[in-house]
């Protein structure tokens, strides 16, 4: 193996980051994840720590809240080379600038601001590279002023010395077995390789065929852009960012910011590769638990979920409205990628977001555990422990991402760094 790039995974769910960095390891560079943080504030019992730990052992594993770890034991998270993270979609708005100190008041709960907490408070040891994800939602949000989120979380990280760019990437575009659209968020400290070389690069040119991004996923060469002003403190961005435009965000698919300028631009996905399909996850009809299959007296329920409507309905309140939905696919479609999974995938419960295919005997069912952690490209059975349930273990791949996009994204950075 070659140099270490040792990893601190925050957010860390069931290990989606570590497992495609690690694969992505070889000669030239090893990815090592040094210390993880899961935390779930919403339940009692942390479902996903258990698998986590399962997987991976105890070692340099933190359960609790990382804002709590930052407050109360911060030597505890180590230094390290590589901080990745999916971090919650939220609400960044800025209050104020702290005086005599480059801290930010913000919402609490936010985690952003606990990436952020680590990567200034380590200071010159701060890490080389961070690499984020979120929904793609996070570049127009809040629906109010659009992008201003974004813009906010820009500023703050370009002020910390980063170079950042960003791609939306839906992975079925590149051959994975899922249509599950995310924005990676990439950034490289001043003072290395990369940083220079974005910093020098033509924007057009990082983002077309030069950039880390670009190199895991190809896109057409003719791009348009434009550039966005981040102006003032974070508080002035919080204030006026889209204030004239509050309905349109003014960043594309891809960007890239250095020292503030923001340049960014709509790309078109480039792969003519072979693509995997929700059919190539599946499993032997005979294997399939009884229960994961749809009865007879249930199905006029799911037929008119997934169907398209145009009714009347009225609210709590007793106000009548007009509402209108699309049909869904129904059954899914074996010879395409699927869906996106969603967090609420899991359960018998009729919907019209959870998938259901049609078996070769005819009989309609919804996806096991094991098909949805191979449509996320995790290893078979990653969830699977005494005590975690099937609902469960759908949610977790509802909440993690496609661990071979992550793959692609770490052998880019091994080879561009």
């Amino acid at each position: 193996m070659g140099k270490k790039i040792k990893i601190v995974e925050l957010f860390a769910g069931v290990g989606g980051f570590r497992i495609g960095l690690e694969k992505a390891s070889d000669d030239k560079t090893e990815f090592k994840t040094v210390w993880a943080n899961q935390f779930e504030p919403s339940t009692t019992r942390q479902y996903a720590s258990e698998v986590y730990v399962a997987r991976f052992g105890n070692k340099g594993f933190s359960g609790r809240s990382i804002e709590a770890v930052i407050e109360d034991d911060f030597d505890a998270i180590p230094d390290h080379d590589l901080l990745v993270g999916g971090f919650p979609c939220q609400d960044y708005s800025v209050a104020s600038t702290l005086k005599n100190s480059h801290g930010l008041i913000g919402k609490k709960g936010v985690l952003f601001w606990s990436i952020y907490t680590i990567l200034q408070r380590k200071g010159e040891k701060a890490p080389d590279y961070f690499f984020l994800e979120n929904v793609d939602r996070l570049l127009k949000s809040p629906a109010s002023q659009r992008g201003k989120d974004f813009a906010v979380m820009l500023a703050s990280l370009s002020d910390l010395g980063y170079a950042i760019e960003w791609r939306v990437v839906n992975a079925a575009e590149y051959g994975f077995p899922q249509r599950r659209r995310r924005v990676f968020i990439v950034g490289y400290k001043k003072g290395t390789k990369l940083y220079e070389k974005a910093k020098r690069a033509v924007a057009t040119d990082w983002l077309t065929k030069d950039g880390v991004l670009a190199d895991a996923f190809p896109v057409e060469k003719e791009l348009l852009t434009h550039d966005v002003k981040l102006e003032g403190t974070y508080a002035d961005i919080t204030e006026n960012f889209s204030a004239n435009k509050p309905t349109l965000s003014p960043f594309a698919s891809a960007g890239l910011v250095v020292d503030r300028k923001v340049t960014t631009g709509k790309v078109t996905p480039r792969y003519n590769g072979k693509v995997a399909t929700l059919g190539d996850v599946l499993i032997d009809e005979k294997d399939v638990p009884e229960e994961f299959f749809i009865a007879e007296d249930k199905l006029p329920m799911w037929t008119y979920l997934k169907g398209a409507k145009k009714e009347e309905r009225k609210s709590a309140s007793g106000h009548v409205y007009h509402y209108a939905e699309g049909a869904m696919v129904f059954p899914d479609a074996l010879d395409k990628p699927s869906r996106t999974i969603i967090t609420g995938e899991g359960g018998s419960g009729a919907s019209r977001f959870k998938h259901v295919i049609k078996t070769p005997s005819g009989r309609l069912r919804r996806l096991v555990p094991l098909e949805l952690e191979r449509l996320d490209m995790f290893p078979d059975n990653h969830t699977q422990l005494e005590g975690v349930p099937a609902g469960k273990r759908a949610f977790f791949m509802g909440n993690a991402l496609v661990v071979g996009a992550i793959e692609k994204v770490g052998k880019s950075l091994s080879n561009k760094r």
